[in-house]
């Protein structure tokens, strides 16, 4: 099978999406994919819904997660795909990763609140769907709802990400942790949307040569959060370390993302998409 248009990276209310699992496979479908992966944050209990729906729906189905962690003080995703989502590896770390979330997320409203803005706690959970998994999205929407900021970008830039007055550090998993619980249950460990992250070049060579000493094998080259000069980037790196080329949309619902389901630039064409490395019969 050589897909035409796999999205390797999106999320559903399982986490911060806006849509259940079982719709976000749908609009997957409808969009023309034909190969594709749910990988919501630290948590995989829409695969199960999400593979059916997607057998029903006529598209090939591949399990995935975006795991939190944390690179020398900087908070950086990496996507997981084709594992066995009921390894006890994988299952207990990100259990033990959740945990921290609720505490997190208190410590934030407490942030908010100290600079006038009350209230957005509870707000935020007002928003949550799992709740074992709140996250900066639920705040986000939420601050847009009661007027901060006009959309979900506008609260991130000004309010939810480090150094601004909402953001709290968090103790996440390790790179070598992520890695480590992906493939011990058999999966491919991804470098999320690269471009978002705030790294010289010198730093962001250092991560990918640790990325791929700990068994690192792909990197997202087309992502939502990509401008062109991005894509053209990632992929030079992409040669250079001899990587796997990821696409995925970062969808999260349609009121709030860049690109929809399907609807990304394909990968350049010399690139080995990552779907090589996967066992797809």
């Amino acid at each position: 099978m050589i897909p035409a248009n796999f999205d390797f990276h999106c999320h559903s209310s399982v986490s911060d999406g806006l849509l259940p699992p079982a719709e976000v496979a749908r609009r997957a479908a409808g969009n023309g994919v034909d190969l594709w992966a749910l990988t919501d944050h630290d948590d995989l209990g829409g695969l199960d819904i999400a593979q059916a729906t997607a057998r029903e729906a006529g598209i090939r189905f591949v399990p995935g997660v975006e795991i939190s962690i944390e690179w020398r003080e900087m908070p950086i995703h990496i996507v997981g795909l084709g594992f066995d989502w009921h390894h006890p590896a994988l299952v207990d770390g990100l259990t033990e990763l959740r945990s921290g979330r609720l505490e997190r997320a208190r410590r934030m409203g407490e942030a908010l609140d100290a600079i006038g803005i009350p209230g957005v706690f509870a707000g935020a959970m007002g928003y949550v769907t799992n709740p074992n998994l709140i996250s900066r999205a639920h705040f986000a929407r939420y601050l847009v709802s009661i007027g901060i900021a006009r959309d979900t970008s506008g609260v991130f830039q000004h309010y939810l990400t480090p150094g601004k007055p909402g953001y709290v550090d968090h103790r996440w998993a390790s790179l070598a942790d992520a890695i480590g619980w992906i493939t011990a249950a058999g999966g491919v460990a991804v470098v999320a949307h690269p471009g978002r992250y705030k790294m010289s070049g010198g730093d962001m060579r250092k991560f990918l040569d640790e990325f791929k000493d700990l068994g690192g094998q792909a990197i997202e080259v087309t992502s939502g959060s990509h401008s062109p000069d991005h894509v053209l980037h990632f992929a030079r790196l992409a040669r250079h370390y001899a990587f796997h080329a990821s696409r995925g949309s970062d969808f999260h619902g349609p009121e709030e993302s860049y690109v929809d389901l399907g609807r990304l630039p394909p990968l350049p064409q010399d690139l080995k998409p990552v779907w090589r490395l996967l066992d797809l019969s």
